[in-house]
């Protein structure tokens, strides 16, 4: 195992290649009416519990992201995050983020001297920059489209 950072890992290719295999049966089993996990350990028996289908979901999107050799991370929406977090998730440089959050694109506070952004408010940015993104690409296809100016 290796660790990004405290929060973050990172699947060797055996864990990716065995993430690969359970994402596959999981996913699989999202078009089935239920889904049960079993549990088995050696010496200390069994136990069985209904999957629900959130849950499931949420798994197989896991071990998609850790088949493909991605490293992962479990944040909750309510988390504060450094600037720097922050635009490593966006993909972006902190000087951009902070120019972001200063121009009140994104949501934040101070604590001291240190900007913290929200999870939550971050994701929302990210929806809305992508959203927009779709909308010009389609706008800009259309009318490629509309001046014949297609390959």
């Amino acid at each position: 195992m290796t660790y990004s950072n405290s929060d973050s890992y990172l699947p060797t290719q055996a864990e990716a290649k065995q993430a690969g295999l359970v994402r596959d049966a999981l996913a699989h089993k999202t078009r089935a009416s239920s889904v049960e996990l079993r549990l088995v350990r050696k010496g200390a028996g069994e136990v069985t519990f209904p999957l629900p289908d959130p849950v499931l979901r949420f798994l197989v999107s896991l071990l998609d992201q850790m088949a493909r050799g991605n490293a992962v991370a479990l944040v909750p929406v309510h988390a504060e995050l450094t600037t720097q977090r922050a635009a490593d998730l966006l993909n972006v440089s902190r000087p951009f983020l902070v120019g972001l959050l200063e121009k009140g694109d994104i949501p934040h506070k101070k604590v001291g001297a240190h900007r913290r952004v929200r999870f939550e408010d971050l994701m929302t940015y990210k929806r809305k920059t992508e959203a927009e993104r779709e909308k010009s690409l389609r706008k800009l296809a259309e009318e490629t489209q509309d001046l014949d100016l297609g390959y």
